[in-house]
């Protein structure tokens, strides 16, 4: 609730000095460009889901990316669509790869205890691993 509360000033923050910076009808053509602009990412989203799919395909991107990335460019253009300075300043910056790849990688957990158990493999405990080494230098 207090980042909510406390993202809620930043946003008052930011619109009011950017609308006292532009104007009010400025701030108008804003809101509705940004909000043409989510509903337009949200249409074309087929587009950006087969670009993810083929960076999968070619080994660019693992599954954990590839829905990160999908769920960054769907979010950032719902943060379009809704009417403030921040959630427009967000939202473009969720639409570059760049940007929301960088996220990704800075808070994906790497463990070898997120691994599921597909993943997992067991070593016997009866099996001992041995490195034959020959004696004779000559290859027959």
């Amino acid at each position: 609730m207090i980042y909510f509360l406390l993202y809620l000033f930043a946003e008052v923050l930011v619109s009011v000095a950017i609308s006292s910076a532009i104007g009010g009808l400025a701030t108008f053509f804003e809101i509705l460009l940004s909000a043409f602009v989510g509903i337009s990412i949200l249409v074309n989203f087929r587009k950006t889901l087969k670009e993810n799919l083929d960076a999968v395909s070619y080994n660019c991107i693992d599954i954990q990316q590839f829905h990160s990335l999908n769920l960054f460019t769907l979010l950032g253009a719902v943060l379009l669509i809704i009417p403030g300075f921040l959630t427009d300043i967000v939202g473009i910056l969720m639409q570059f790869s760049a940007v929301t790849t960088m996220i990704v990688n800075r808070y994906s957990v790497k463990s070898k205890n997120s691994k599921t158990k597909f993943y997992q493999t067991q070593k016997d405990s009866d099996v001992i691993d041995v490195e034959i080494i020959s004696d004779s230098t000559s290859l027959k």
